[in-house]
Formats: C-alpha cells, structure tokens, sequence
C-alpha cells in the first residue's frame, strides 16, 4: 500500500538562504543602530589617568629652564693703543685683580715719553733758578726792611736829641723847628718804603706760591705720561674668569677698544627665555623659585628684555637666599616664576586632553564611573601643573585628563 507524503513548505527548500538572509539584516540593523547612535570604544582604567574637579589653591605661574650664568661679564678695554706684543692668560682660566692679559707695544708712545722727559728736565732747571731768584730776593726785601727800620729808629733818636738840646737852650727854636720838618719827613719817606717793601714781600709769596704750583702741575703731567707706559699692560681689574679674548698677537688695537671679558663668579644669575604670551604679565621682582635635590631655593626675576625675538623675550633672575650646591656655569634648572598671590578657584591637573581638545571639552565619568561622556568645557588660567574651570565641570565630577591621542572623536568611553 502506498503511503501518502506530505508536501514541504516552499521555503524548506529555501531554508539556509532564508537563515543568511537574516543574519545579514539583523547585522545591518546593528550597524545602522550604532551609525545613528553615540559612537563608543572600550577602555581600560589602566591606561589613562581620571582627576577629580576641586576647590583649592591656584597659583598661576610659568615653568621654565634656565641657564647659570654669571652675575654680569666685564668688559676689558685697552687704555693705551699700540700692537699686541703678548698674550699671557688664558681663555677659561681663572684671574686675581691686577693679574696680567697681555701687553701691547707703541714706539711712538715711548718716544713721546722720551721728549716729555726732556721737557721735564728743562721745565725743573727753569723751575730751579726761579726759585733761586725768588729765595734771594726774599732776603734782599728783608735786608731792605732791617735797614729801613734802622733809619727810622735814627730819625726818631736825632729828633728826641735836638728836643732836649732846646729845652736846655742849646738849640734855638729855628733849629729846633727845622729838626721837626725833617723827622716828619724822613719818617713819612721811611713808612712808604716800608709799606712798598711790606707789598713787595706779599707780592714775592704770591709769586713763590705760583711758581710752585707751576711746578706740582708741571710734575703730575710727566707722572701721567710715565703712567701711559704701565697701561701697555692690560690687567684684570676685578677677580674673575677669563671667558673671552679677543684679539691675537700682532694686532693692532686702539684705546679703549675692547679686547677681553671677565665673568664675575662671585655671584649667578639665571638666564630664561619666555614665550611672549607672557611678556605683560613678567615684571622686576616678581618671585620664583628652584626645586633641586629635595629643597627650594628662592629667586626674584632682576631683568626683563622687552624686545621679543621669535616670538621669546629674555629675563634673569638673581638667588634671594642661599644657592643650591655646585652650581656652575652652564647648569640648567627649571624655574617656576610666580605670575600672582595664591587664589582659590575650581582646577583639576593638566593632561594631554588640552593638546588634543584645545580645552573645549573633556570626557566627564558617569557616577558609577562605568562610562565617561564628552562635555563642553571653558578654561580660564592655567600653569603648569593645573588648569582653572570656568564653566562646563562641576565640584566633585571626574574626568579623564590623559590618553586623548588615542581616543579619536567618539562620544562615549566604556570603561572596563
């Protein structure tokens, strides 16, 4: 007996197709779904850093490398020209004051010398004589007042004699009258001589005086001209290190052109250049300070150069207080100048989602901390180590402050 088959359903025949086909478009589906919804990536807390957004102190401030340099470097010029004859420190090496350069040569120097001493010589004798001439018309002026004083003590003693040879009627009063004309008159005569050698005395001083002075001034500028010669030799005018030379033997220099620096290590600097973003906020004596091996050192900011110089200007900066240990020329430290006083404002830590985002935005974590959004941020100051919150976060919200240069532009991270 036959037995009856049931006939399948069309589609059994059609059935894996059928099964593809909607695998196919339930995954369309998916991926439609995710193109229309937030994008997301997996991460791992591992890989990046959260902050969390507080209240407390911001202290804006640039961080820096500085350079040691010295306090300031010293010029050396030539007082004297001439050619360099030889050169006796060396670049690097270390100077007392007063320690020789070098030294220089110049022949007509020496024979302007020369003619100047012979000069000095002439001027002495003449000098000499004067003063011969002057001491012996001194005595010639006292010799003349002792005589003249003489007559004038004579005088008076005839005239007292011829008084009393009247009184004893020896003299008549004719006699005794005509003795009276004639002491008056050589008494007169004798005091205008003696005031004229009294004049010609002060007169005589005066001269002597002048004539030394002559003489002093005479002396000073052959003094000066035997100087000349020692400013043939350059000396180190303070201690210090010689960093420069810069001329060669043979060379020939003029005065005051400058041939040498010494730096002053008796005292540092550091030397900083800033980004001219800052260049209206940095002042003269503005604080700073060094971290090194555990301890700070305090500085305060001694020079600012306005001119700016692709696009970086200059500053120095001198230690307030002690120095940290082995410190010397060329060593870097990194400096941090305080911009103002300490303010309290609403920070979280620096991270590389500002290179990434230019801070306007950052991946603020839900409250379980499974998963972090994208928010839009302001930030208003910054140093260094944190950045100030002006609109967008919350106290108390985390973030994600690190790991932005692999996260790309999706909405949303899933945190494993």
């Amino acid at each position: 007996m036959d037995i009856i088959r049931k006939k399948k359903p069309w589609y059994f025949k059609y059935r894996y197709y059928l099964i593809l086909g909607t695998i196919l478009l339930v995954g369309f589906i998916y991926l439609i779904i995710l193109a229309l919804g937030p994008s997301r990536i997996y991460i791992d807390t591992d890989k990046v850093q959260i902050a969390e957004v507080r209240y407390g102190d911001f202290v804006e401030y640039v961080d820096v490398e500085g350079i040691v340099q010295p306090i300031f470097t010293l010029m050396v010029n030539a007082d004297e020209e001439g050619n360099i004859e030889r050169i006796v420190a060396e670049e690097g090496g270390l100077l007392n004051k007063g320690d020789t350069i070098l030294t220089l040569t110049n022949r007509n120097l020496m024979h302007e010398i020369e003619d100047q001493r012979d000069e000095w010589n002439k001027q002495r004798i003449s000098f000499q004589e004067k003063q011969l001439e002057m001491e012996q018309k001194s005595l010639t002026l006292k010799q003349q007042m002792l005589e003249a004083t003489y007559e004038l003590k004579k005088v008076e003693k005839n005239y007292a004699l011829e008084k009393e040879e009247f009184s004893m009627g020896i003299r008549s009063k004719a006699q005794l009258e005509v003795a009276k004309d004639e002491y008056q008159y050589k008494t007169a005569s004798t005091n205008l001589k003696i005031q004229s050698l009294q004049s010609d005395s002060a007169m005589t001083i005066v001269r002597k005086e002048l004539l030394r002075n002559d003489y002093n001034r005479e002396q000073k500028k052959w003094e000066r001209y035997l100087q000349r010669t020692g400013n043939l030799v350059v000396r180190a005018p303070i201690d210090g290190q010689l960093s420069l030379i810069k001329v060669i033997p043979g060379q020939r220099v003029n005065a005051g052109e400058n041939v040498a620096e010494i730096k002053i290590l008796s005292q540092f600097k550091v030397h900083a250049l800033l980004s001219e973003y800052y260049i209206d906020r940095v002042t003269t004596g503005l604080p700073a300070t060094i971290s090194y091996q555990g301890k700070q050192f305090t500085l305060k900011v001694s020079r600012v150069v306005p001119e700016v110089k692709d696009r970086m200007f200059e500053v120095d900066l001198i230690f307030t207080s002690e120095m940290p240990e082995n410190v010397r020329l060329g060593k870097s430290f990194r400096v941090q100048i305080e911009l103002g006083q300490p303010e309290q404002a609403i920070i979280i830590p620096r991270g590389n989602f500002y290179q990434e985002t230019g801070g306007k935005w950052i991946y603020k974590l839900t409250a379980d901390k499974s998963r972090a959004k994208r928010v839009p941020l302001t930030i208003g100051r910054q140093n260094p180590q944190q950045y100030e919150i002006m609109e967008g976060l919350s106290l108390g919200d985390w973030v994600i402050t690190t790991g932005y240069d692999t996260f790309g532009d999706v909405e949303e991270l899933i945190i494993k």
